[in-house]
């Protein structure tokens, strides 16, 4: 129907349930009536179907205009490399991945990929064949093989786990996806420290298509969409950080932790007059913090006077504007829209 939006995830694999943690972190959860079924909903968000397909039919369903919105990896929307695939959110905090080309422990004269280049000339040469590389992902490997000089080389595709390929004999090295490197490790590979070729996680997408043919009615769904995403993943990152200050004068307060970066907070201190037992006039100021200056912010307010202080996490901070929608916007050539 015209009116409602389509958002595929993935049904197995290391991203399922961490999407679904993720949008019930958002305040999106998913119902799914039974686990056998491909099909969900949003309560939060009636105007929302869901779709739950393998991670990689999920890029390919989205790349097609089947439906409108998609979470996959950001591995397979590069590999991919589609004009009718829109990055929204490229960093949703979860599903952390590296794409690393890795080679066997007893390689000890290979320590980058100027070695690697030496010993595809020495196969060349003296076994008359190419460098083998077992690989999922042939348009990234082969794009980062020739921009490091290596042009001597063939892929192979994976008969069953990449990181068996050496040890079986039909492959000389691998490149392929790695969270932890433990796998890499159990089968005596290890990746070189020049060999990433891609740093991934979960990822927003979109196609350029639907979006541009939305009704009004599909982009305040959207919209709405975006804002929570952006406002859960922007609640990770800070704290609201309170405590009680010495004092008479608000301003001078005021300016001290204006004055300091870490203080500043996100948009400046609040200030409200309070007594002690003994009457003794103060000041309770209150501060959104990122999670990283959180120690360094308590610390100087310790300096400037400050007697108890308290934090807690948040779960949604809305900034002006959803950063997702403004890109979104312009991606697709769209003027701002209030």
């Amino acid at each position: 129907m015209p009116e409602r939006i389509t958002l595929a995830l993935p049904s197995k694999g290391v991203l399922a349930d961490p999407t679904l943690d993720f949008l019930r972190d958002c305040g999106l959860a998913v119902h799914k009536p039974n686990p056998r079924q491909y099909t969900g909903s949003i309560r939060a968000l009636p105007g929302i179907d869901v779709l739950f397909q393998r991670v990689k039919d999920v890029v390919a369903k989205v790349e097609a205009g089947t439906v409108e919105l998609g979470i996959a990896g950001h591995d397979l929307v590069c590999e991919l490399e589609s004009d009718d695939l829109l990055v929204i959110n490229e960093r949703l905090g979860f599903g952390h991945c590296q794409l690393q080309l890795a080679v066997p422990t007893t390689w000890v004269d290979v320590q980058g990929m100027a070695d690697l280049v030496d010993v595809a000339l020495d196969f060349r040469q003296y076994r008359h064949r190419n460098l083998r590389v077992a690989t999922n992902f042939s348009h990234l490997a082969r794009q980062f093989l020739n921009a490091n000089g290596l042009h001597h080389f063939s892929l192979v595709q994976a008969e069953g786990a990449i990181e068996a390929a050496p040890t079986l004999g039909y492959a000389d090295c691998v490149i392929d996806l790695s969270q932890t490197g433990t796998t890499l490790r159990e089968n005596h590979l290890r990746p070189l420290p020049d060999g990433t070729l891609l740093e991934s996680q979960a990822t927003l997408i979109g196609n350029r298509r639907c979006l541009q043919a939305m009704e009004p009615v599909q982009g305040k769904l959207l919209r709405t969409l975006l804002e929570l995403m952006d406002a859960a993943l922007q609640g990770r990152e800070r704290y609201l950080l309170s405590a009680n200050l010495a004092g008479t004068d608000p301003e001078r307060l005021a300016r001290q932790m204006m004055e300091n970066p870490v203080t500043r907070g996100l948009e400046g201190p609040t200030l409200a007059p309070t007594w002690n037992e003994d009457g003794q006039q103060g000041y309770a100021v209150t501060l959104v913090i990122s999670a990283d200056q959180l120690l360094p912010a308590v610390q100087y307010l310790r300096s400037i006077g400050g007697r108890q202080a308290s934090a807690r996490p948040l779960r949604h901070v809305f900034l002006e504007d959803s950063p997702s929608w403004l890109r979104l916007q312009q991606l697709l050539g769209h003027c701002r829209q209030n």
